[in-house]
C-alpha cells in the first residue's frame, strides 16, 4: 500500500506540474496596460508630455524606430505595419493607438484595417480599432497592446 500511495503522489505532482505549464502558455505576455492614447506632442518623450515617462520607456524623444506620419493613418482607420508586427490605428481626430498585429487566435498577422475594425485574414476574427477588444470572433482575447510615441506629425515605437 505504501507503493501505491508513492505513485499516486508523483503521479499527482507530475500532472499539477503539467497543468501548469500549459495553462502559463494560454496567459497574456503580461501588457496589461492599455494603448498608447497620444495625442500628437502629448506622448511619453514629447516636449509637452511627461519626460520621466519618455526615459522610462526606453529614451528621449526620437529614440524609438520610425513607423509614420500622423497623416498616413487616416481618422477611424489604421495601419499594419508588418516588419515591426504591430497596428496603428487612429480612432478620433488626434487620437493614435498601437496593438500588436499577431492575432490572439491562433497567432495569424492581422492584414488591414477596415469600417473601424482590424483584421485578421485567416479565420476573420475582428478587433475594435478604439481599444483592440474583439469585435468579432472566433478571438476571444483583445490584441495586445503595444508602446507608441507621438511628436510633432511623427509616430515612433516607443
Amino acid at each position: 500500500m505504501g507503493d501505491t500511495t508513492r505513485r499516486r503522489t508523483v503521479l499527482a505532482a507530475g500532472a499539477a506540474t503539467l497543468a501548469g505549464t500549459v495553462l502559463s502558455g494560454c496567459g497574456n505576455d503580461g501588457g496589461t496596460e492599455a494603448a498608447g492614447d497620444y495625442a500628437p506632442g502629448n506622448a511619453p518623450g514629447s516636449a509637452q508630455g511627461d519626460p520621466s515617462a519618455g526615459a522610462a520607456a526606453g529614451g528621449g524623444a526620437g529614440t524609438g524606430q520610425a513607423l509614420a506620419q500622423t497623416a498616413d493613418i487616416p481618422v477611424g482607420g489604421g495601419k499594419v505595419f508588418k516588419d515591426q508586427k504591430v497596428v496603428v490605428t487612429q480612432p478620433m481626430a488626434g487620437q493614435f493607438k498601437a496593438f500588436s498585429a499577431t492575432c490572439t487566435h491562433q497567432g495569424c498577422s492581422v492584414a488591414t484595417v477596415k469600417d473601424g475594425n482590424i483584421v485578421c485574414p485567416c479565420h476573420q476574427s475582428l478587433f475594435k480599432i478604439s481599444d483592440g477588444t474583439v469585435a468579432g470572433g472566433p478571438a476571444t482575447r483583445p490584441l495586445a497592446a503595444a508602446k507608441i510615441a507621438v511628436e510633432g506629425d511623427k509616430i515612433t515605437l516607443a
